[in-house]
């Protein structure tokens, strides 16, 4: 069956891109004891203090640790905290290309912390630099980069780097190289992100861009509210999609692609430590798996996966490639297809909820669907090579009247319940559903599978197949294996 925990380890092959705000984490761990005797304030006694690689650094740090190939682009000051920064990239294996504007000085974010208790932050950063004399040297090398990458990655934390001016030059280089661009935004101009194949703003910012009131996860109307709200800025700025963070409430999807549908996924519940950094894990494990050409809901729940492991880390922490597995294993204790033949047989609202639920932990959908009169070698290995495109497969299969309609009414030579148990009897099969028309194309509208399978069939002669390639549907149209045919098998009996 496919897993998602094969495609974790092709992360080794992918080359990304981060180009964005730099910043140097600095966390002083101390304790309070006694208030100061010259003013009515705590004195904080520095123990230890630690370096670690901020926004833009910390998304490349979260890459190399998911074990991909990875250039990062950013700013950095001429001083110590600069080569701090530079030391630190070098060190986590990042690729770093810096660039140095006069009178630049390196963003520091330093937290101070007291046992467990985050008392305060003490930021250093300067305004925000001139490097417009560079500009054609900063997008040649831009472009050179991104020719090499297997998808781009903006973050942008409104320090300087990503202007109104250059961040859309830098997406039409993308588009002229046909690289795909994940933005995690800053502010209200969403306009320089225009053209971007998927923004990912937090809840709070959505809102404030959208001018909407506060958004509640647990209001009935939530879904509805963020998807209209979503497809304006989708409309306005020619988005591909908008994926929302939500914080303790998950995520949620909404697509260019898929207006009507809102994809929601919950949170990884555990320990919170901090949640520095936790967007930009997010952001690094969504491209790893997008470079990859993993499908987008199951890159989305791998991100969401990472980011409960993050922030259960004090500090700004990274996520391992192993981490991660053994994450996707814990939340997916058991087999599926472990269901008793009975309970896999499902009329088509059942069929919706069980898929939603799997969906929700990352499964990809297949789906196929045939008469299975006389169920021969053909079908078993048919089935068995449909099974490995998927996590769960689910078979549509004609009802009795269908298949009097379609093949005579000779047939069928079993009816529907003995056809149904027999498909749900094979351990690879995790959902069978019978459909009363004369092709499945309501049963795929309804259940919207990530994978179809057929054999013997072009897509032209596929309605279903033409159908669910407009929402992005992977279709694989396999070889007939040998010359079984039920057909045959009855003159044979005769």
């Amino acid at each position: 069956m496919y897993s998602l925990s094969p495609a974790i380890n092709t992360f080794a092959d992918a080359k990304v891109l981060v180009i964005g705000d730099i910043i140097l984490d600095r966390f002083t761990y101390g304790k309070i004891e006694r208030i100061s005797p010259e003013a009515s304030v705590p004195i904080f006694e520095i123990i230890r203090q630690e370096e670690m690689l901020g926004g833009a650094g910390n998304v490349a740090a979260n890459l190399r640790a998911l074990s991909c190939r990875v250039n990062c682009v950013g700013l950095i000051g001429n001083d110590a905290e600069g080569s701090s920064l530079a030391k630190l990239l070098k060190g986590s294996g990042v690729q770093s290309h810096l660039i140095k504007p006069d009178h630049f000085h390196t963003i520091v974010k330093n937290r101070l912390i007291a046992g467990d208790n985050h008392i305060f932050r003490v930021d250093r950063e300067g305004p925000a630099p001139d490097f417009s004399a560079n500009l054609p040297v900063f997008l040649r090398s831009f472009r050179r980069l991104a020719k090499q990458a297997d998808i781009v990655l903006l973050s942008d934390y409104g320090k300087g780097l990503l202007t109104a001016d250059n961040t859309p030059q830098l997406i039409e280089i993308c588009h002229e190289l046909g690289k795909r661009i994940i933005v995690d935004p800053k502010g209200n101009d969403y306009n320089k992100y225009r053209g971007a194949t998927l923004v990912k703003p937090n809840l709070k910012e959505f809102a404030e861009v959208t001018g909407e009131t506060p958004f509640d996860p647990g209001a009935p109307d939530f879904h509805e509210r963020i998807r209209d709200a979503a497809l304006k800025l989708i409309d306005r700025y020619h988005f591909g999609n908008l994926l929302i963070t939500l914080g303790e409430e998950g995520m949620a999807l909404v697509s260019a692609e898929e207006p009507t549908h809102v994809q929601r996924i919950p949170a990884r519940t555990g320990d919170v430590f901090a949640v520095s950094g936790a967007g930009d894990t997010c952001l690094a494990t969504l491209g790893a798996a997008l470079a990859c050409d993993v499908p987008l809901p199951q890159a989305m729940y791998l991100a969401n996966l990472a980011s409960g492991i993050s922030v259960g880390k004090v500090g700004t922490a990274t996520v391992s490639a192993d981490e991660l597995r053994d994450a996707l294993e814990e939340n997916n204790p058991g087999s599926i297809c472990s269901r008793s033949p009975e309970r896999k047989i499902m009329s088509l609202p059942q069929a919706e909820k069980f898929l939603a639920e799997l969906r929700g932990k990352g499964k990809i959908i297949g789906f196929t669907n045939g008469v299975f009169d006389c169920c021969h070698m053909g079908h078993l290995l048919f089935l068995l090579e449909a099974g490995k495109t998927c996590d769960v497969l689910v078979v549509a299969v004609n009802s009795d009247a269908s298949v009097k309609r379609l093949k005579g009414e000779e047939r069928p030579l079993q009816d529907e319940a003995t056809r149904s148990l027999l498909l749900a009897s094979l351990e690879y099969v995790s959902c069978v559903v019978v459909f009363e028309e004369d092709t499945p194309l309501e049963v795929v509208k309804a259940l919207r599978p990530d994978v179809l399978v057929k054999g013997g069939y072009t897509i032209d002669c596929w309605p279903e197949a033409q159908y669910a390639r407009q929402y992005g549907a992977k279709i694989v149209a396999l070889e007939r294996v040998g010359n079984y045919s039920t057909t045959n098998m009855i003159n044979k009996i005769k």
